[in-house]
């Protein structure tokens, strides 16, 4: 039923709290698990160092990536890794399009009124236009 699950992951411990449905899910579909983690053109976060340019949130999701494909090995899964640069909500449907994504494990932040007005949420516009089943797990911040 589920080939490929993805589980956006924005640097934050929410992730913690949606990792062991996608674990669940992959162990009992065999599935691959897709970590996405999204730069959000929105922030600033280039420098530059020595002459080179330095994007600090590129590089904070090669960690998150890195950190959370281990662990997905390390329980016997298949695990796939990409960060991307975009609009969170837009770079995650497109991943969904273009690697054959069955169903998405993602955290709310549970944020509400005013709070959820102003900042929007990512999971909800996910939810909203995705193609596919999207299973959210609430976090408490």
């Amino acid at each position: 039923m589920y080939n490929n699950i993805l589980l956006p992951a924005d640097g934050s411990p929410a992730v913690e709290v949606a990792l062991p449905h996608a674990f669940g899910l992959a162990e009992l579909y065999d599935a691959t698990i897709h970590v996405l983690f999204v730069a959000d053109t929105d922030r600033d976060s280039v420098s530059v160092i020595g002459g080179e340019v330095y994007d600090a949130l590129e590089q904070e999701g090669i960690d998150v990536v890195d950190e959370l494909v281990e662990r997905i090995e390390a329980r016997g899964l298949d695990g796939v890794g990409t960060v991307v640069r975009g609009s969170p909500p837009k770079a995650i449907l497109g991943y969904i399009d273009e690697h054959g994504i069955d169903v998405v494990t993602m955290a709310t932040h549970g944020r509400g009124g005013v709070e959820r007005i102003l900042l929007g949420s990512v999971t909800e516009r996910v939810v909203r236009r995705s193609p596919v089943p999207v299973l959210t797990v609430r976090t408490d911040e």
